[in-house]
Parts: structure tokens; sequence; C-alpha cells
């Protein structure tokens, strides 16, 4: 059975606030881990991890569930209110700057890529098993795991975990939550 994932902190104010934060975690998120258990209960899906039924459940309720919980569980687990750093360190920092130079042109592909995908989705940065990084977009529930990739860092441009703080600022939203990532996280899911 699948249950609502505890956050790491209490607050992301002022870049997420305190009702958005209660609203797409608390609720948001909650009904996609109550619809998840009434559609995997008794099926071949029922026992399996979040990364299976991803990868095995075809298109449909299930798998969009399931996505759905894994995207915002690694969406809501890579922040937090007061980073230890500022920027990535590391075998994450060294691959960033081997394929973009710059932390900040890194930034802005992936920002204007959140930006750029139409409808909703997430932007994800992604590693193969090279460990090269690619930065990707993907609609509804669809995530990196799906495509054989690792899944680092992802931003949520779905309206519902910005419009309350940013209405139809999502440039300003995804620039913003640069200040709440937790580098050190990302760093170990590079090298997990």
């Amino acid at each position: 059975m699948f249950t609502l994932i505890d956050l790491p902190y209490k607050s992301l104010a002022p870049v997420i606030s305190d009702q958005t934060l209660a609203f797409h975690h608390g609720k948001h998120l909650q009904t996609y881990v109550d619809n998840l258990n009434k559609l995997v209960a008794g099926t071949e899906y029922e026992g399996l991890s979040l990364e299976d039924i991803v990868r095995k459940a075809p298109a449909g309720g299930v798998f969009n569930n399931a996505g759905q919980i894994l995207n915002h569980n690694l969406y809501f687990t890579q922040f937090a209110p007061q980073p230890s750093s500022p920027a990535p360190t590391g075998n994450l920092a060294k691959q960033i700057q081997k394929q973009w130079g710059s932390l900040d042109a890194f930034k802005a592909e992936f920002e204007a890529k959140g930006v750029g995908l139409f409808g909703s989705g997430w932007v994800w940065l992604q590693a193969n098993a090279d460990g090269e990084l690619s930065i990707a977009q993907y609609a509804n529930a669809d995530n990196p795991v799906t495509h054989g990739l690792k899944p680092l860092l992802t931003f949520d441009v779905w309206e519902h975990a910005y419009y309350l703080d940013y209405q139809n600022r999502r440039a300003a939203h995804l620039s913003a939550l640069w200040q709440i990532v937790d580098w050190e996280e990302i760093e170990k899911r590079y090298t997990k």
C-alpha cells in the first residue's frame, strides 16, 4: 500500500507558499496515492514499487497515478528551505560543466525547456547509464524512468504547482525554484 510521503521540511516560503505546499502535497498528491491504491488492489501491480509500476504499466489510470506519485515524490524531496550548497558539487558539477560550460548555461536551458513545454508536465534533468546528462520535457505522468534513464532533478510545470503564488508567470516560478534546490540530494541521485 502506498502512502503520502512525509516532507523533510515544514515550509519552502517564500519560493513556494505554505498554502501552495499544503494543496500540492497534502491534497493533490494524496489523491494520486488514494487512486493508485484502489487501482492496484488485487492486480499484478499490487506489491510492486512505483518505479516497477511505471516501467510495466501501459498508458492509463495505473500508469498515470503511479507516474505522478513518483514524479511528485522526487520533486518534493529535492528541495530544502536553506540548501547547504547553492550549486552542485562533485561529479554532477563536473558533468554539468563538461556538457553546458557553466551552471548558468545549464539553468538557462532547463528553464527554457520548462517555459516551452506546452500544457502540463515536467522538465527533467536525467542521466543515462554512462552518466551523461540531458534535459527533457515530459507531458503528464511521463518521466525518465519510462525511458530507461535516471531521474535527477525536476520542476513541475503543471499550473497547480505555481498558480496561487505566481499566477501565469511560469518563468518567474521556475527561476525562483533554484533558491531551494538541495544539490546534495541531486548529487546523491546522480551517484546512486
